[in-house]
């Protein structure tokens, strides 16, 4: 209304066409209407302007053309060398690394048009001809892509192995590719990384396997030759969960208290907001990125949930800077759930605001005062400042204190993921760190009652020195429902394209280097066994983004890898491992149909549509703008008549979350008793579970005890005889629980428009 006042003021209507007025109303206007015209579209409050304002600083530090992950940049730097040099080797160079800033940029057709002209200045070069040739190759593949899996996306586009609705409409990009990757075959047989990116190429035109040439055709591996798992299908579309935009984080849980799961992504870009879907109860959701606040604060490779002042409510951790070494001095962000739909930014305040590049956090109550605690591992890069890692101690009035040093954990190492559990079952809950120098720290929590906190590194006495691999994700679970943790982290090593590694697991070839899934068993005894080739795990993975959760409701926790790195020409499926009794991993990625070619970041393991079977929701999108992607949100359809419970915990002495209690499912199945077990927490160490734990029982329909065992006091509270496929809450020291319903959806069919509020 007012802004249709001002118009009518300010300008005069006469033959369909406006006349500026003059004089003393026009003065009125500038003086005094406009300003409440542009206040009055303003939000009512900026409470988060403070960290607004710091990451508008740090994006503009971040342009800068020495900063391997600003294209935009190097386009300008590299535009000011061709203009001005004379020199046809300095200006051939930059040509091509503007090519390829292009290529990251999401400009394709320009990037091929600067690699075709230097493609005339080889002249007869053989390796730097088929250099350029395959980043010409690559920005074709990457350009059918985008006119069909992004422009044209369906449930189907880019599952591995590509077919029926994945294989593209406009297939001329991926001819154009299979072309150029014939040719560089044709020259060099043994390159593997061309082998595997032509059959991809073959499968985006509907020819594979028929049209591959025999001598390059690559076998689609799959475990699970038995098909025990039903195919999983991408409903994100039909909901609106399919945001777009580069890597980030996920968190699937309640925020407002009403049952229902919400959603909450971001992105490790600096320009692209975090986005808040609220559960509608009704099988929608409601982005209300913007009312929250959420949608003003950008940045965020990882979020994760906790309940910093004990209220009952939610907040939200954001961790940003992680890979960009120098340039990744950004702060971090602590977001309080106000309770009415709304975060505010209390970092300063809290005394949490710090400026090192990160991605990896765990909340938890570490000296067991009932306050959770966080640990945040710091990136420092070989040759660059140190950036140690982090330990801030809840004071219990809102604010934290800094005492990694005096607590000796202060680790210094590029940590690219960080869990807690307590693996000795003492009550005090340890850390384990995984790192790109290769290190496997576990550090042992010996905090006397009383005292400041203390850890000690045992990763030697653990028998977890000896790895040496670089590794990303990991975290604690009991994979083998003994009653004690183990500890899974997932290898990230590589010399060169990981589509080679790939083609050289599909043709059985020795492979050296490559990242791989590590399983460390627990002993029982402080120390550790490698048990990953024991249980089939000895698989190539580059994992990012990853969690664990139980697809088939069997008790046995299954995982989800979220894969690739920011080259384009790691296009490599995201895999799913089945747990088969607590002794073997299956790889059942094709069965499942969950290979999603694009980059996997942030997974979360949550049963969204409340049918009692967990679905996979992932933060899909790689570095660059040119790679971001659509999220996914695989369905589970249900993989056979087991039976479930769902347990929410709320602590009164121990933390209001309960994050550290841990819970005993016992039963009988088949007339063979069973217990499994679980620790509080939203999962792997890169992507948020809610912290509803979600348990499958079998066969079981009545659990004979649920003991739950809470981290300040060590008591255990004892439940008998619950049916399952219930949803109970659970309270510290109330000797009964309450049961609620929550209503089923089907996410199969595509909703109306959801609300929008902003």
């Amino acid at each position: 209304m007012i802004t249709k006042l001002i118009i009518s003021l300010f300008f005069k209507r006469s033959n369909k066409k406006y006349y500026y007025l003059k004089g003393d109303l026009v003065r009125f206007l500038l003086v005094f209407a406009l300003p409440i015209l542009f206040f009055s579209c303003k939000p009512k409050s900026f409470p988060n302007q403070g960290m607004i304002d710091l990451l508008k600083t740090a994006e503009k530090n971040y342009q800068n053309p020495e900063n391997v992950f600003s294209p935009e940049a190097v386009v300008k730097y590299t535009d000011s060398i061709i203009n001005s040099s004379s020199d046809e080797n300095v200006i051939t160079k930059a040509q091509n690394q503007k090519a390829n800033a292009l290529l990251e940029l999401g400009e394709e057709q320009k990037a091929i048009n600067i690699f075709q002209d230097l493609l005339g200045k080889t002249k007869g070069n053989l390796d730097q001809r088929q250099y350029i040739l395959k980043d010409m190759a690559i920005s074709y593949l990457r350009l059918g892509e985008r006119m069909n899996c992004i422009n044209m996306h369906n449930a189907e586009s880019c599952i591995y192995p590509i077919s029926t609705r994945g294989v593209h409409q406009d297939k001329k990009p991926s001819e154009k590719a299979i072309e150029i990757y014939n040719e560089l075959l044709s020259d060099n047989p043994g390159d593997l990384e061309s082998r595997w990116l032509l059959n991809i190429a073959y499968m985006t035109t509907g020819g594979y396997p028929q049209q591959v040439p025999p001598q390059y055709i690559l076998k689609v591996e799959n475990d699970d030759s038995i098909h025990n798992v039903k195919p999983f299908i991408d409903v994100a579309a039909n909901v609106g969960l399919n945001y777009k935009c580069q890597a980030g984080g996920n968190v699937v849980d309640d925020f407002n208290n009403d049952g229902y799961p919400d959603i909450v992504i971001s992105s490790w870009s600096l320009t692209e907001p975090m986005r808040f879907y609220r559960n509608n109860g009704d099988g929608t959701f409601a982005d209300v990125s913007d009312s929250s606040g959420l949608g003003y604060l950008t940045g965020g490779l990882n979020i994760m949930q906790t309940d910093y002042n004990n209220d009952g409510f939610k907040d939200i951790f954001v961790l940003r800077g992680g890979w960009k070494g120098k340039f990744g001095n950004t702060p971090n962000s602590l977001l309080r759930n106000n309770g009415d739909g709304t975060f505010t930014d209390v970092t300063k305040e809290a005394g949490l605001l710090s400026f090192r590049p990160t991605q990896t956090a765990t909340w938890a109550d570490f000296n067991n005062d009932g306050w959770l605690d966080v640990f945040i591992g710091n990136e420092t890069t070989p040759g660059e400042e140190a950036n140690p890692c982090e330990l801030y101690i809840n004071n219990k009035n809102g604010t934290f204190t800094e005492t990694a040093a005096k607590a000796d954990c202060a680790i210094t190492e590029f940590v690219k993921g960080v869990t807690s559990g307590d693996y000795n079952n003492d009550g005090l809950t340890d850390i384990f760190i995984s790192t790109l120098n290769g290190n496997k720290i576990l550090l042992k929590n010996e905090t006397v009652k009383g005292d400041p906190i203390k850890f000690e590194d045992v990763s030697k006495a653990a028998g977890l020195s000896t790895n040496l691999s670089r590794s990303f994700p990991t975290w604690f679970f009991d994979y083998d429902n003994d009653g004690w943790l183990d500890i899974l982290v997932c290898g990230y090593e590589f010399t060169g394209s990981l589509a080679s590694y790939a083609a050289a697991e599909a043709v059985h070839a020795p492979v050296n280097n490559a990242g791989k899934v590590f399983l460390f068993w627990n002993k029982h005894d402080g120390t550790f066994e490698d048990v990953s080739a024991k249980v089939g795990l000895n698989k190539i993975a580059f994992a990012m983004g990853s969690n664990f959760g139980d697809i088939d409701n069997d008790g046995y926790l299954d995982f989800y890898l979220g894969t690739g790195n920011p080259s384009f020409k790691s296009a490599v499926p995201n895999k799913l491992f089945k747990n088969i009794n607590g002794t073997s991993f299956l790889d059942v990625t094709t069965s499942a149909r969950v290979g999603n070619l694009q980059k996997g970041h942030g997974v979360a393991f949550a049963d969204l549509d409340n049918d009692g079977n967990e679905d996979i929701y992932i933060k899909m999108g790689g570095a660059y703008v040119g790679d971001a992607y659509e999220n996914s949100l695989y369905l589970n359809p249900g993989q056979n008549n087991n039976h479930w419970i769902n347990i929410l915990l709320e602590g009164t002495v121990s933390n209001k979350v309960a994050i550290g209690a841990k819970i005993k499912v016992s039963f009988n199945e088949n007339n063979i008793e069973r217990s499994v077990y679980r620790d509080v927490n939203s999962g792997g160490s890169f992507g948020s579970n809610p912290l509803q734990q979600h348990i499958g029982v079998g066969q079981a329909a009545i659990l004979s005890k649920i003991e739950i065992t809470w981290p300040v006091t060590g008591k255990t509270q004892v439940f008998k005889n619950i049916p399952a496929d219930k949803n109970i809450k659970i309270t510290e020291d109330d000797s009964t629980f309450s049961a609620f319903k929550l209503t089923r959806f089907d996410f199969t069919k595509k909703a109306g428009q959801s609300q929008h509020h902003h």
